[in-house]
Order: structure tokens, then C-alpha cells, then sequence
């Protein structure tokens, strides 16, 4: 072969690859930070659907929990690099909407993941836990373990405002029966049998504190709900310190690893179990088919919850460790 036969072929490898780069679908994923377990398999769905797909996936995250600057900053270098679909966790759900508009204005479809934008509509689609019905598969549970006990109940929440910890709480709440509480109760709900309510940000350290002045408050609390199993562990070091973590019952979700590791070992009575992977593979798969087709997926897709514990109760649908553990993520 000479030099002009090798250069042609040369040319034509060079022309086939850059078509074959400019056929490849482009999608974007940005969540609130790189280290949180929940994230990290979010990223692993979503590179695995991406592989699969025959798509390039670029990947950002801001750099802590509430940096919205820097999830914009992701969205705009992900539309300048021609992502045709992005997928976001929004870190601040109202701040990121103008950067989001901006975005489907040039094309590019939005899907928030697991945590809303505010208002919802302001992405096309949102694929997400039912985070009510969480709330309220643990509410459940709560009510048939604990019946006829009259209760006294700690609630660890979130932060001010934040939808999924809304609907998780007012979902508990519905699940325990509390009257005038349903999926569309826009703020947090009350109840007679709570005697301590705060916010930890869903950090363990915090949940200590928060369950250790709620003791102080009232002793003689017997179940406890946490926003997160982060929240739940926290709270179960100062009922242990206070000799107090055998008679009080700490219900909780998120279906981490070492959450469900703590239901297995008694920590916590039960979790319900939300599915990150899924989440951001089934949005990917979204993403590729409108880069391809033009067709937009749009709505609410619910990506499913389980209640994980090892003393079902009947009338309550539960999985045990076994499969929690199977289906968890982080360590």
C-alpha cells in the first residue's frame, strides 16, 4: 500500500469517526455533590445506560450540598457542549429555574431528579421517589407495631421549605392516621402526638442534638421519625445514651447501605427504600430517545420505594435485609 492509499484510508477513518461523533447523543447529568452515596450510584445508573445506549454522558455536580452557582455554571458548559438532554438534582429548587428556562429555550430537555424544581413544571419531567408515599409506608408500619400504645412522637425533619421533606413528613403523618393530611398539604402537618419537632439537614450530627433536646423536652417520647437514615443513626446514639434506644422506635428512609445495615441489626425498626440507579438510568434512557427522535418524556415518573424491615407487620407490604442489602447503595 502506498503513501496516498494509506493516507486516503486514513481520511476516510478520521471522516467516519467524526460522524460517528456527531450521530452520538449528548446527555447531562448534575447533581448536588460527588461524594454523597445517593449521588455516586445515581452516576453509576447513569454511566451504565449511557454505555448501553451508545451515548456520552458528561458529568458535574456543585461543591456542597446548596451550591446552586455551580450547578448553573454546569448547565450552561453542558448546553455549550451540545447535550441535548440534561438531568439535574437541583440544589436550590427555585434559584435554578431561570438557568433552566434558559436552557430549554435553546432545545435542550430538563429532567429534575429526585428532587423537584419549584414549580415542578419549570422541567419537563421529573423521575423521583413518591416521597409521600414513603413517608407513609413508614406511618404504616409505625401504627401497626406500636397499636393501641398511646404514642409520643419525635419528628427530625429536613430544613424550612424543602418539598421532599414535606411529603415525607406529612406522608408519616397520613400513614399514622393524622387527620387533614394529604399528598397535596403544601406545608408540614401536625399532629396531637408529636411532642418534638426540628430540622437536621439530614446530617447525624445534627439528628443527635435534635433527639437529645427533644428528650430533655419530653422522656417519655417512644417513636421517633427521621427525615434520613443519617438522621435516624444520630438519633439512636442519644437515645442510647440516654438508656432510652430499647424502648423507642426509629423509623426512617432512604435505603442506604448502612441504613439498611442498621435495620438488620435493630437500630432501625424499618426504612423505605428509594432506588437512585434506576432513577438516573431510566432518565438517561429518556434523554437519548428525545437526542434521537425529538420525542420528550414529561410528568412524574415514579421510580419506586419499598419498605425494608425484618419484622413485617400485616396489612403493611414489606422486603426484608436480604434484599435491602441487595439493592442498596453506598457502603
Amino acid at each position: 500500500m502506498n503513501f496516498k492509499q494509506c493516507l486516503a484510508l486514513g481520511l476516510l477513518a478520521s471522516t467516519a469517526a467524526i460522524a460517528a461523533a456527531a450521530d452520538e447523543p449528548i446527555v447531562g447529568l448534575i447533581t448536588k455533590t460527588e461524594t454523597n452515596p445517593f449521588f455516586v450510584k445515581m452516576k453509576e445508573g447513569a454511566q451504565h445506560s449511557a454505555k448501553a445506549q451508545g451515548a456520552k454522558l458528561l458529568t458535574a455536580s456543585g461543591k456542597s450540598d446548596g451550591d446552586n452557582a455551580g450547578q448553573i455554571t454546569a448547565l450552561e458548559n453542558m448546553v455549550s457542549a451540545g447535550a441535548k438532554a440534561i438531568l439535574i438534582t437541583p440544589s436550590d429548587s427555585k434559584a435554578i429555574v431561570p438557568a433552566i428556562k434558559k436552557a430549554r429555550s435553546q432545545g435542550v430537555m430538563v429532567i429534575a431528579l429526585d428532587s423537584p424544581a419549584a414549580p415542578q413544571d419549570a422541567t419537563d419531567a421529573l423521575f423521583a421517589t413518591d416521597n409521600y408515599k414513603a413517608g407513609t409506608l413508614i406511618g404504616q408500619y409505625a401504627k401497626a407495631t406500636l397499636a393501641g400504645k398511646p404514642l409520643r412522637i419525635a419528628m427530625l425533619d429536613l430544613l424550612p421549605g424543602h418539598p421532599v421533606g414535606i411529603a415525607r413528613h406529612n406522608g408519616f403523618l397520613a400513614g399514622l392516621g393524622a387527620p387533614g393530611i394529604n399528598a397535596n398539604t403544601a406545608n408540614l402537618g401536625r399532629s396531637a402526638d408529636v411532642v418534638c419537632m426540628a430540622d437536621t439537614y439530614g446530617d447525624q450530627g445534627r439528628g443527635q442534638n435534635v433527639m437529645e433536646n427533644c428528650l430533655q423536652k419530653n422522656p417519655d417520647i417512644n417513636l421517633v421519625y427521621t427525615i434520613n437514615e443519617p438522621a435516624a443513626a444520630g438519633a439512636y446514639k442519644a437515645l442510647k445514651a440516654a438508656g432510652k434506644e430499647k424502648s423507642v422506635m426509629i423509623v426512617s428512609i432512604d435505603g442506604g447501605c448502612t441504613g439498611v445495615r442498621n435495620v438488620k441489626a435493630g437500630v432501625i425498626a424499618a426504612t423505605a427504600q428509594q432506588y437512585p440507579l434506576k432513577m438516573a438510568s431510566l432518565a438517561v434512557d429518556a434523554g437519548v430517545q428525545y437526542a434521537k427522535t425529538g420525542k420528550k418524556v414529561s410528568g412524574y415518573v415514579d421510580t419506586g420505594v419499598s419498605l425494608i424491615t425484618d419484622k413485617p407487620v400485616t396489612g403493611v407490604a414489606s422486603k426484608d435485609t436480604a434484599f435491602g442489602l441487595g439493592a442498596c447503595w453506598g457502603k
